[in-house]
Parts: C-alpha cells; sequence; structure tokens
C-alpha cells in the first residue's frame, strides 16, 4: 500500500487486523486454558426477513489461507501496540512462527455458501488446533465477523427482493422467466471502499445476474472460480443526453440507438422534460428507428415519486407504442420497449412499486429496477444483529460451557452454550445444536479451514444452486 510518509507500517501485516482491546485478551483466560470453540450467527430477523443467505466467508479463507506470520511482523507490530497501550503476546505469535511456520492454527467449519437457514442459527464454528494457542479464536473474531456479516446480509437482501419480483411476476405473466435479470446492482459508486463494492456486488450476484458493479466479476472469478458472474448493457447518464442542451437532447437519443443497433441499450430520459421525450422522442421522432432496432429500449426515469412515475411512464409508453394484455389479464408493453426505474429504490419501495403497478393492471414484466445505496451501503451488522460469541472452552482437558445471560438484555443477548453444531429438524429446516448432540456425519458445519490450508472450496455454481435451487446454477 502507497504512503506518503516515512516510517509506513506494513497496512497488510495480519497482527493489526483485529480490535485493539483483543491484544489484552491473551493473558485474561483461565490457568489451563487450552481450546476455544467460538461460533458466528444472525441473532434476529431483519423487519420481516427471518432467513439469511450464507455467503463469502470463503474470501476470507483465501486470505487466511495466505498468511505466513514471521519474525518482521511481530517486530514490527511490538513496539507499535506497547505505544498503542498495549502489549502483543508474544509467546503466541512466536509459538505460531517457529511451531507452524506462521500458519494459522485453526479450524473453521461452516455452513455450505448459499445456504438459506433461519436466524439464530450458527453459520460458522471456529476452534484452535494447538492448545498453545487458545486465544487465537478470539483474536480472529474482528476480521472474520466482518468477512460474514455484510456479504451475508447483502446477499440476503438481495435474495428477499428477487423473490418478491418472482412472486408478482408468477401472478402478472405467469412466468418468471429473466427474473434473475430484474434486479440491476447500481452500487458501486455509494459503497464505503472498493472492496465493499467487491464484496457486496459479489453477494448480490449470487440471485440476480444485472450488475454494473464490475470489481465484483473479478471477486467472482478468483474465489469462486466464475467465468461471468453478471452482465450488463450500455446505458445513458445525464452528461451525455444533455451534452448539446435541452434542443440537442433528441440527436443524443439518436446517436445512442445508432451506435447501438442490437440489444438491450438504456436511456435517460428525465433531463429536462420526461414526458416529453417519451410522447415527442421515443413516441415520435424516434419511433421507427426503435421499432427498427433487432433490441431493446429500455427507458429511464430518474426523478419524481417512484409511485407514480413509474406506472405513469410505463402507460405513456403504451399509448405510443402499444400493448398487450396477457392471459393473467395485466397489460404488458411490445417487447421493443421496457422501464428501469433506479432512483429512490429500495427493498421496502421495490415492494410498493409493484403493487401499485399490480393495482393498475400492469405486468410486473414491464420493469426492472436498478438499486444502488440500499443494496450495498444501507446495510449494518445489526440488521441481523451478527455477532460472534465463544461458546465452549476446554481447561486441563475437559470441556466447559461459556456463555453470557445479562439481565439487563431480558434475553436479547443470551449466548448460546456448549460448542455448537447445525442439524436438520424432523421437518428439514436448519436448527443448533450443541455438537455433542448430534450423530456423526450429520453436522451441517462441515470443514472449510485447517491450520493454514483451505478446505472443500465451493464455486459460484454450486452457491447459486444452493441459494436457488432448481432455478440458478
Amino acid at each position: 500500500m502507497t504512503a506518503l510518509f516515512a516510517g509506513a507500517l506494513d497496512a497488510q501485516n495480519p497482527l493489526f487486523d483485529t480490535d485493539s482491546y483483543k491484544y489484552s485478551h491473551a493473558t485474561q483466560y483461565p490457568k489451563g486454558a487450552q481450546r476455544v470453540s467460538s461460533y458466528i450467527e444472525p441473532r434476529k430477523g431483519w423487519d420481516g426477513i427471518d432467513k439469511v443467505l450464507f455467503f463469502g466467508l470463503q474470501i476470507e479463507l483465501a486470505k487466511l489461507a495466505a498468511i505466513r506470520i514471521t519474525q518482521s511482523m511481530i517486530d514490527e507490530a511490538a513496539p507499535v501496540l506497547k505505544a498503542h497501550g498495549l502489549a502483543l503476546y508474544l509467546e503466541g505469535w512466536q509459538r505460531i512462527v517457529d511451531a507452524h511456520d506462521g500458519r494459522l492454527p485453526v479450524l473453521i467449519e461452516a455452513l455450505p455458501e448459499g445456504t438459506l437457514a433461519p436466524v439464530n442459527v450458527p453459520q460458522m464454528r471456529i476452534e484452535n488446533t494447538d492448545p498453545a494457542c487458545w486465544w487465537l479464536p478470539s483474536f480472529l473474531e474482528t476480521r472474520l465477523l466482518r468477512a460474514v456479516w455484510y456479504p451475508s446480509t447483502v446477499a440476503t437482501l438481495s435474495h428477499y427482493v428477487v423473490g418478491e419480483v418472482r412472486a408478482r411476476m408468477l401472478i402478472t405473466d405467469g412466468s418468471d422467466a429473466g427474473a434473475e435479470f430484474k434486479l440491476h446492482d447500481f452500487g458501486a459508486r455509494g459503497a464505503s471502499s472498493g472492496e465493499s463494492a467487491a464484496l457486496g456486488g459479489l453477494a448480490h450476484l449470487v440471485s440476480s445476474m444485472g450488475t454494473d458493479t464490475a470489481m465484483a466479476l473479478v471477486y467472482a472469478r478468483n474465489f469462486y472460480g466464475a467465468d461471468m458472474a453478471g452482465f450488463s448493457i450500455p446505458a445513458s447518464e445525464h452528461s451525455t443526453m444533455t451534452a448539446l442542451g435541452e434542443d440537442g437532447e433528441v440527436e443524443q437519443m439518436r446517436q445512442l440507438l445508432r451506435a447501438n443497433p442490437t440489444g438491450l441499450v438504456a436511456c435517460v430520459s428525465d433531463s429536462y422534460d420526461l414526458m416529453r421525450a417519451i410522447k415527442a422522442y421515443w413516441g415520435g421522432a424516434l419511433k421507427e428507428d426503435v421499432l427498427a432496432r433487432d433490441g431493446v429500449l429500455v427507458v429511464r426515469p430518474d426523478s419524481g415519486d417512484p409511485l407514480e412515475i413509474v406506472p405513469d411512464v410505463i402507460e405513456a409508453l403504451m399509448r405510443e407504442f402499444g400493448y398487450v394484455t396477457n392471459a393473467q389479464g395485466y397489460r404488458i408493453l411490445p417487447d421493443k420497449v421496457r422501464v428501469i426505474q433506479g432512483d429512490g429504490v429500495n427493498r421496502v419501495s421495490i415492494v410498493q412499486i409493484m403493487d401499485v403497478m399490480m393495482q393498475r393492471g400492469l405486468a410486473i414484466g414491464n420493469i426492472a429496477f436498478g438499486m444502488g445505496g440500499g443494496l450495498l451501503q444501507k446495510v449494518d451488522r445489526d440488521c441481523f444483529s451478527y455477532s460472534m460469541k465463544a461458546s465452549a472452552l476446554m481447561r486441563d482437558g475437559v470441556w466447559y460451557d461459556v456463555y453470557k445471560d445479562p439481565v439487563t438484555a431480558k434475553g436479547s443477548k443470551t449466548s448460546k452454550r456448549g460448542k455448537q453444531g447445525v442439524i436438520r429438524n424432523d421437518s428439514g429446516k436448519f436448527a443448533a445444536r450443541r455438537s455433542d448432540n448430534i450423530p456423526d456425519g450429520a453436522d451441517a458445519l462441515q470443514p472449510v479451514f485447517k491450520n493454514g490450508a483451505l478446505l472443500n472450496v465451493q464455486s459460484f455454481e454450486d452457491v447459486r444452486a444452493r441459494a436457488w435451487p432448481g432455478v440458478l446454477g
């Protein structure tokens, strides 16, 4: 990483990648501590979403597998942390260097990625494999929890919205074919960092094949072996549509069509007067060009109340290009014309827009949605109350339960006791259970990382197939 001043620190030194207070924990465990077992789970639902799609851990595991703790890392971190007010546990880290060639001596077990499981079900379990490194699972909490909660939350959000779209398409169109292109990722520019955009953008692609977050494609190929995980189309923005001023808007629209004689092309159409653009331009001066194309014009309104604008725009286009009433009794535009709504879009407004469309007799097949900040940025760890907790501690060869149950939380923060596992119950649903109460081979948490090596690497095709059995993958 580029630095601007002398004395720069290595931003990739893994000894810096934790919460500061954790440096003090090695000396806080009881005498005789040998192993710690911890788990990650989403503890509560998010406004009606009570199942979470697990995704993204494999990216972090690849990074952990590449780690080799070195003497120079220890030598760099120790004085910095001392000046910071804490002390690096030198004996423990030296043990990792000397006994494990710098590899991390932990076992990580997890649900298969793409699994949709209820809240309060553990998604991951970690335990140290070297009794001298009982402190290591807790040290890794910061990066493991961060690696899981964000992509899993975005993946769940996208899965929920696409599911809502599919359900309504079955009602209004008689089929959900193409639903994987109905929710497009517009969120890269609004994400907190390039890595967030890549992680969140890839999580979205578990349920969708539409994206403008190009870095998600890089992560998809590098970490999940996807040749091409998502697709986009040529599209205008206001800077191109206003380049010749208001009088030249129609010429810019014509140029867009000529530059893209085939396939889908999207055009923002509200730069000046949206309804004039629909009636006088798309349905007037450019109508024959639109109909002559071997492709689809996607009109994008980008302002106004979407609950009014979306159905108004669709009906305005129907007045110019016509429509058919399908077998389900809903109106749909000719195949040459569609609409995409990207302004004011989130998981709530998308459902509201679709419901208003249905009330006005408009098929969901007329519309696609582009979600930006609402998809990649307006989420946090509290959406599903993600947490990593120690649940079992081995002392002098005996396992003991570890848990918390704060009276002031009235049960909302009570953690699980004992080494945790996951089993399918009699109804086929995932449920949390103590691992010592799970028959051999029946624990859904499977080994994915051990002592610096990845195990059971999963492809993006596998992930999609679990998230959408019989639909994607």
